[in-house]
């Protein structure tokens, strides 16, 4: 299989992704866990169906440590017992922040407040951050339909930097 469209044959596309990966290296010095970011990148990234981007966050979590169980279980993390309380606050705003178009309100009030009982300022600011550029990231790929399966942890930083 092969992409439909490499985004780094357009000078501009390749401008625009090597900044998105810049704004997601700044999101790395928030106090949030990068557990939870990894979590919440990959949720998104099911969500969306973007092969390349599930590839990518389920192999950078593994590679940080994260347990093989739980990067199985994020698909269905509402039945799943190995998450926290903050870890699902934050899966629920993930959900909930990629699907605004199911719910009139976009993100539900019960949602935000669990949100805001586990996580300070910056780390809620963050976590929208991380939400909003998985998306952005995942309509790329979805878009050119750039393949998945031959990532390895570490790749993205070297080939953006």
């Amino acid at each position: 299989m092969e992409a439909r469209f490499n985004l780094f044959d357009s000078a501009t596309a390749a401008k625009f992704a090597k900044r998105v990966h810049a704004a997601g290296t700044v999101l790395e010095q928030s106090s949030l866990p990068k557990a939870v970011r990894e979590l919440v990148m990959l949720r998104v990234s099911q969500i969306n169906g973007c092969a390349m981007c599930i590839d990518i966050h389920t192999k950078e979590a593994a590679a940080a440590g994260e347990d093989a169980v739980r990067l199985n279980l994020v698909a269905a993390w509402r039945e799943a017992t190995v998450f926290t309380e903050a870890e699902r606050a934050a899966l629920a705003l993930a959900e909930e922040g990629t699907r605004i178009a199911d719910a009139g309100d976009g993100v539900s009030d019960a949602t935000w407040a669990r949100v805001r009982e586990h996580y300070d300022d910056d780390q809620t600011g963050t976590l929208i951050a991380v939400i909003a550029m998985i998306n952005a990231a995942n309509r790329m790929n979805v878009i050119v339909r750039t393949p998945a399966g031959s990532y390895a942890a570490g790749m993205i930083a070297t080939a953006l930097d």
